[in-house]
């Protein structure tokens, strides 16, 4: 649905970019229809200078540092240093992570931005995904200039 929506996401001059596993590698899992509408939204979308709008599908950090390992040993980095992972990741111009937020009462990292949420501040909250507003919004980034009690 949400690629559905590129003549809104252009009126707010929204870039998409999308982060999973490439659709050529072995054990993607993106179907044909899902991997068009993607390919469509990030090509339509790529002069946009608003918002950058990254939507995760298909998407694990395991296997995208195992991605970023191979692609830094078969270009013939070793030993492989840290850039060279952040090079090999799905979308290395990806800046680094400020703020996880965790909604609906999750209390854990999951297999979610591993390398790119290093040492970012991390919210917990109660509220639901659908429920998070901007308000809610508002009080998680607040964390990140409060000083750590």
């Amino acid at each position: 649905r949400l690629f559905g929506r590129l003549e809104e996401l252009q009126a707010h001059n929204v870039r998409v970019r999308w982060i999973g596993r490439p659709f050529d590698e072995p054990g993607a899992r993106t179907p044909v229809v899902v991997q068009r509408a993607i390919r469509r939204a990030v090509a339509e979308t790529e002069h946009n200078t608003g918002m950058t709008l990254t939507v995760a599908f298909d998407y694990g950090s395991r296997a995208e540092l195992v991605h970023a390992a191979r692609h830094a040993i078969a270009t013939g980095h070793s030993p492989v240093s840290s850039r060279d992972i952040s090079a090999g990741c799905y979308l290395p111009e990806l800046p680094p992570v400020d703020l996880m937020v965790r909604t609906s009462g999750e209390s854990r990292i999951s297999n979610f931005l591993l390398w790119q949420s290093a040492g970012c501040h991390v919210h917990f909250t109660e509220h639901p995904w659908p429920d998070f507003d901007a308000e809610a919004l508002e009080r998680a980034m607040a964390t990140i200039a409060a000083p750590a009690r």
